[in-house]
């Protein structure tokens, strides 16, 4: 609840708590429900216009009630309960392919990038796109050996399982995924039958 001060002719002032709107309740309670959300899936799970929702997310990151950021060009919610890293993570997880990587290293760490892709059936531009970004946010870690051989490990494996089991993803995200990974395929080409 906010609380409003009424200010009168006598210098007293009053506090009136005023409650949280239906409206900024409803999707107060689905970021809380779907940590790191983005805006467009925020519209489509809703029943409320991109105008409304815009209003009252702000209205809610004003009270301290969400936190709002920006990752690869697209806004996520999250309740302020989470971290900056865990943020990103959650973020990153939104993407299918990314969460296939992730759940492929959660079951087989430490592997080869060549393993993960054939695995998942990705190209290998596909699989280091997503890698940067999962390095880049320090959710996965390289290591190289004596010959620069690539493994890849969980940073923070732990941590990492529980985040990735709180995302269910949404249909369109996962065809807009699906969609990424037929157009790189295209891109590269039939595989070479000497690697």
């Amino acid at each position: 609840m906010k609380a409003l001060a009424l200010h009168s002719s006598s210098d007293s002032t009053r506090h009136i708590q005023i409650p949280m709107s239906t409206t900024r309740q409803e999707i107060r309670t689905h970021v809380h429900a779907n940590a790191g959300i983005h805006f467009n899936e925020l519209v489509r799970e809703s029943a409320f216009a991109p105008g409304q929702i815009q209003y009252h997310v702000r209205r809610l990151i004003d009270e301290d009630e969400l936190v709002r950021d920006e990752y690869y060009g697209r806004t996520h919610y999250y309740p302020p309960a989470y971290d900056e890293w865990e943020r990103a993570a959650l973020a990153l997880f939104r993407r299918e392919t990314t969460r296939e990587i992730v759940v492929y290293l959660i079951e087989h760490e430490p592997a080869r990038p060549a393993a993960i892709a054939g695995e998942l059936g990705i190209a290998r531009s596909t699989l280091e796109y997503h890698l940067d970004r999962l390095v880049e946010r320090e959710v996965v870690e390289k290591r190289y050996d004596a010959r620069n051989r690539v493994t890849l490990e969980l940073a923070n494996p732990e941590v990492t399982g529980e985040l990735l089991s709180t995302i269910e993803p949404t249909v369109p995200d996962r065809l807009l995924d699906r969609f990424t990974r037929l157009v790189d395929d295209l891109l590269e080409g039939p595989p070479d039958p000497s690697r």
